[in-house]
């Protein structure tokens, strides 16, 4: 089993010196209590002409400051303006504290950044991917995967319960079973103190790309913050062999069992086993030859889980090239890589093989360390959408992110529909209507000009043999308002991708 990453950020465990300072964000205020404000006060507004009183003028609610008392917060100061306290709590307070019915927001008190309540997003800055996805459109709305339960099945946690970036996951309690199929019978702790290689904090680092917060750096890198999780090790770093396909079906059961229906996977089966006879071929990534694909395919058709899976790290291999299973298998949402700057393919992200009737990859967002961080990315995103409306089957939550994604409907071989876009996902979720992002432009001859409405002067463009298989993937440089296109031997289709919309060329 692979493990689909190149090099991943390490998690260091270590501890805050000092705690630091937030605004906590109340909901409403007593509409009966007296002005806080002296009689001096109503005195000058009515010489100013202005509004003798209003609700600003209130005081902050006592029950609330007396329940955040009980909760141990050191408030500092009240702002009736706000409606906000300042205190100074640790990670694991502010989180309990956002937690409160009251509570508007918490955000972080960052020297030399101006506090607004119209800006609770500003509490952490962004990994690069969020930006990439619009995860702040989520904050926006309050969305933090709450009451959304995940099932991670990968190589080992090593480390996972003394990351910083995962402590709310862990001082919250919200891992709910660990299994290790591995070496079945041992204590599940033990993942987490154990470890035989680099490779057993894989898992960990997948489950901070779902739902870390470094509170250190203020760094946001997942979107499903309050999140539920299931945990399974079902592959043995130090020995790479079919078996474990057997390890895997076997947790997807056990989580299929607890009514889990969000799985996110960043392992994947093509070839370097230990014994090269167990290689698979890559005419086998057919969605139907491997047990792991087929098992993938009952979990999506039959149990109805959202499986998220890793796309592969193939892509710069001469010898191979596509997806590993089971990304392969038609009913799973496979995940590949894109750049930062242009969204298009990074080298290392595989392919969709071309004999496959429909796309692969599914869709792509940002990762320089390989498809194990790109797909739980997309599984924290998955888990905010089923936050918002928990009735979508997985079937639908798959063509939503579709949907939502920048290249749709014109998908390819390369990145799928491209990088899920939380504004749209959030749409598509309340209304099935979205509006057109896409244009359709028939050209005739070798050659066409395209107007198009782009602020960068380079935009990538996929040329396609058909609707869905790319020959190539490249730059276009857009002058005047216009790109031109000059029509390869064998190109059917162009798509430009200007990342807020997309122009097809259907070449006649």
């Amino acid at each position: 089993m692979k493990r689909l990453f190149l090099l991943a950020f390490v998690l260091i465990p270590f501890v805050l010196s000092a705690s630091p300072k937030y605004w906590i964000y109340l909901k409403n205020k007593d509409l009966n209590a007296a002005p806080a404000v002296s009689p001096l006060t109503l005195e000058n507004r009515q010489k100013l002409g202005l509004a003798f009183s209003d609700e600003m003028d209130l005081p902050i609610k006592r029950d609330y400051e007396q329940t955040l008392r009980e909760q141990s917060v050191n408030i500092i100061n009240r702002s009736k303006w706000l409606n906000a306290v300042s205190a100074v709590m640790t990670g694991e307070q502010a989180m309990k504290v956002r937690q409160l019915d009251f509570v508007q927001d918490v955000v972080m008190i960052d020297p030399g950044f101006y506090i607004a309540r119209t800006q609770p997003i500003e509490k952490a800055q962004m990994a690069p991917v969020m930006s990439q996805v619009q995860a702040n459109a989520f904050l926006k709305e309050g969305i933090t995967a709450k009451d959304v339960t995940i099932g991670v099945i990968d190589a080992g946690f090593y480390g996972a319960d003394s990351s910083l970036s995962l402590s709310q996951i862990f001082s919250n309690s919200r891992v709910l079973g660990i299994r290790d199929y591995v070496k079945p019978g041992r204590a599940g702790d033990l993942l987490f103190s154990t470890a035989e290689s680099f490779s057993d904090m894989h898992g960990t680092e997948v489950l901070a790309a779902i739902a870390g917060i470094d509170y250190k750096d203020q760094i946001q890198y997942g979107m499903a913050t309050n999140a539920k999780f299931y945990l399974a090790r079902t592959d043995y770093s130090l020995r790479e062999y079919r078996g474990e396909e057997d390890n895997w079906i076997a947790a997807m059961e056990w989580m299929d069992s607890l009514g889990v229906r969000l799985i996110n996977t960043s392992l994947g089966y093509a070839k370097g086993f230990s014994d090269p006879r167990e290689n698979y071929t890559p005419s086998q990534m057919d969605g139907k030859t491997s047990a792991i694909s087929r098992a993938a395919q009952i979990a999506s058709d039959q149990k109805g889980i959202m499986l998220i899976v890793s796309a592969g790290n193939e892509g710069d291999d001469k010898s191979w090239g596509i997806v590993s299973a089971p990304a392969d298998a038609k009913g799973v949402l496979s995940v590949g890589a894109t750049n930062g700057k242009l969204w298009n393919r990074i080298g290392y992200s595989s392919t969709g093989p071309e004999f496959l009737p429909y796309v692969k990859p599914n869709v792509s967002c940002f990762s320089l360390y390989g498809t194990s961080l790109s797909a739980p990315v997309i599984t924290g995103f998955a888990a905010c959408l089923l936050q918002a409306n928990p009735r979508l089957s997985n079937k639908e939550l798959l063509k939503l992110i579709e949907r939502s994604s920048h290249l749709y409907p014109y998908g390819n071989n390369y990145i799928g529909y491209g990088v899920p876009q939380a504004t749209r996902a959030l749409a598509l979720a309340k209304a099935p209507y979205l509006p057109d992002n896409a244009k359709l432009i028939n050209a005739k001859g070798r050659s066409c000009d395209v107007e198009v409405t782009s602020q960068d002067s380079l935009v990538a463009i996929y040329r396609k043999k058909n609707d869905k298989d790319v020959m190539s993937q490249q730059v276009a440089k857009v002058q005047n308002g216009k790109i031109s296109l000059k029509r390869q031997n064998n190109e059917k289709f162009t798509t430009i991708d200007l990342r807020d919309y997309v122009v097809e060329v259907a070449w006649d």
